[in-house]
């Protein structure tokens, strides 16, 4: 019922138009039946060969019912998928808005495919909730209701006749539907968001796959996958075959079983047998409203499904906790760590161990060690992906937890190893530092991380198109498009993470003198266990599990003849 209750919370403010909706589709099953009614009713009259005036009410009847059931089924369709889409667009806002604050920590523990189906098939399967769940049933009421009243005006044994069918197809075989299909709903869920992530995984992995021939492994698994959702949907269409078939048999007993019990009053003088026909086909028609419910509770089970897990992600506390009102203003961009412990989870040992360092502002200061010794943590806590539980990161004299994340990140520049390039133009992937950039600034940034000729060789110059994460740019590219985003956004933080890992040697210098660049006027901070340029920093700190076991200069570190040393001598050997 929570569940329940959270969706219609979230479509509540479309009501109106699905009020309107429920309205128009009853209008529409009410024309049928009308249309039915009356062609039955003019059938028998002209049977009788009466003037052909005393048919016109009926003839105008038959119009009338047969134009209005085209207008109201179109504006139902119409204000039904209005709305539907709405809320749809609605929930998958609503939805990104709740996961863009988990990221990273809290999506770490989920698959890039499963995301992706959440975010796409199960918003897409809530669709059913209102057109398949909420709106039938109230449809089917009114309906009910009408025809009751419509044949018991004439006698009640009839509308009582057509009620006991009218509920054995609208409650007791949706009942009997629900038991025999109890969970497949939410399998067919699970089943298909496997079978996405299955699938984005063999894609963004196909060419470890194709390397190390495994392509046979990965069809087995997708094949079980698929086999299992369609026993699924095979097990799904047989239950709706047979909810047909019965209701089917209900409509049909209905309509004999009028006939039955209104033949005799026929014969006794107490009904007119023009009405005869009209009144069996029309109770007949009326199920038209029925039709939709033996599947109710199966599209309530998968909708119910596909919600909870939307709500598993989006209940997920996030990792940082902003604090109210404003951010403040930092009076410098000098950072200080001071006793900073950190740790990912509270049975997990700890990654930062009693870490001190000062920054000052336009200084620059990096930090090296083997893999594994935290380097990285530092970043993710500078930009509050994380926050960490004993000292202090202060910006300008304020406490980093102080900032919210999103005001903190106006200050940072970031260029990671793995730079993440959209499938799009090169311009539209630089403009995500600064959507406002001229044409003036473009190439101004793309100068100065010297890539600017590069990108003039292009087919389309900036209007190039790059691929998904860069595949169609080198390595060394990929990090200079980086680097002149990272100018474009001209922040006076600059964050480096291993931005020249996996280079080449002669790639990684030219790299390095862009960076160099970028660094001027800006307090950075290097992350690297490639040594190459550090002569110009200011202070080198050594890591080494979550601790630091040496500082100083790139010289003097050299001559003390410890792990940095080590590290050197094994880059550089003689």
């Amino acid at each position: 019922m929570k569940t329940w209750a959270r969706l219609m919370v979230l479509i509540a403010p479309y009501w109106k138009s699905m009020l309107l909706a429920t309205a128009l589709s009853f209008l529409t099953v009410a024309s049928g039946i009308g249309l039915m009614a009356t062609s039955a009713y003019l059938i028998a009259g002209a049977a009788l060969h009466p003037p052909v005036l005393e048919l016109m009410e009926a003839i105008v009847g038959v119009r009338f019912f047969g134009i209005s059931r085209a207008v109201f089924r179109y504006l139902e369709r119409y204000f039904a998928h209005d709305a539907t889409f709405r809320v749809l667009s609605r929930l998958r806002v609503w939805f990104y808005t709740a996961l863009e604050p988990l990221a990273p920590a809290r999506l770490m523990e989920y698959r890039s495919g499963e995301l992706v189906s959440r975010i796409v098939a199960d918003v897409g399967t809530l669709e059913q909730f209102y057109l398949r769940v909420l709106a039938p049933p109230l449809v089917a009421l009114l309906v009910l209701l009408a025809v009751f009243a419509f044949l018991a005006w004439f006698e009640l044994r009839l509308a009582l006749t057509l009620l006991f069918f009218f509920l054995t197809a609208a409650v007791a075989v949706p009942l009997g539907v629900r038991a025999l299909s109890r969970g497949t709903g939410r399998r067919m869920v699970e089943t298909r968001s496997a079978l996405n992530a299955q699938m984005v995984d063999t894609i963004q992995g196909m060419t470890e796959i194709a390397a190390f021939n495994r392509a046979g492994r990965q069809q087995e698994q997708v094949k079980a996958l698929s086999g299992k959702f369609m026993d699924l949907q095979g097990r799904v269409a047989g239950i709706r075959g047979l909810s047909a078939a019965l209701t089917g048999l209900l409509m049909n007993l209905t309509m004999w079983s009028i006939l039955l019990l209104a033949i005799p009053l026929v014969q006794q003088g107490k009904l007119d047998g023009v009405y005869l026909a009209m009144l069996a086909l029309g109770a007949l028609s009326s199920f038209e409203a029925v039709l939709p419910l033996p599947m109710v509770f199966q599209h309530l089970e998968e909708s119910l499904a596909a919600a909870r897990r939307l709500f598993a992600v989006t209940d997920a506390a996030p990792a940082v906790q902003e604090l109210p009102g404003p951010s403040p203003e930092p009076r410098s961009y000098d950072l200080r760590v001071s006793g900073l412990r950190f740790r990912y989870a509270p049975d997990e040992p700890r990654v930062l161990d009693g870490v001190n360092f000062v920054l000052p502002g336009g200084g620059r200061l990096a930090i090296v060690g083997p893999s594994g010794a935290g380097k990285s943590t530092l970043v993710n806590l500078f930009l509050r992906f994380w926050d960490y539980q004993e000292g202090s990161i202060s910006l300008g004299g304020h406490e980093l937890k102080a900032f919210s994340p999103d005001d903190l990140r106006r200050y940072i520049s970031v260029v990671t190893q793995h730079t993440y390039l959209f499938n799009a133009t090169v311009r539209e992937n630089l403009l995500l530092a600064q959507p406002g950039a001229g044409e003036k600034e473009l190439p101004r940034a793309a100068r100065e991380a010297q890539i600017h000729e590069f990108i003039q060789s292009l087919p389309r110059g900036y209007d190039t198109y790059v691929g998904e994460k860069g595949y169609k740019l080198s390595g060394g590219q990929c990090q200079r498009l980086a680097i002149a985003r990272a100018l474009l956004k001209n922040a006076p933080v600059l964050l480096l993470d291993e931005a020249t890992a996996g280079l080449d040697p002669v790639t990684e210098l030219e790299v390095m003198e862009s960076i160099h660049r970028l660094m001027e006027g800006r307090t950075t901070l290097v992350i690297t266990h490639r040594l190459t340029g550090l002569e110009r920093m200011d202070e080198i700190l050594v890591f080494e599990r979550g601790r630091i076991v040496e500082r100083g200069r790139h010289r003097d570190l050299l001559k003390r003849g410890g792990l940095y040393r080590s590290m050197w001598e094994l880059q550089n050997p003689v």
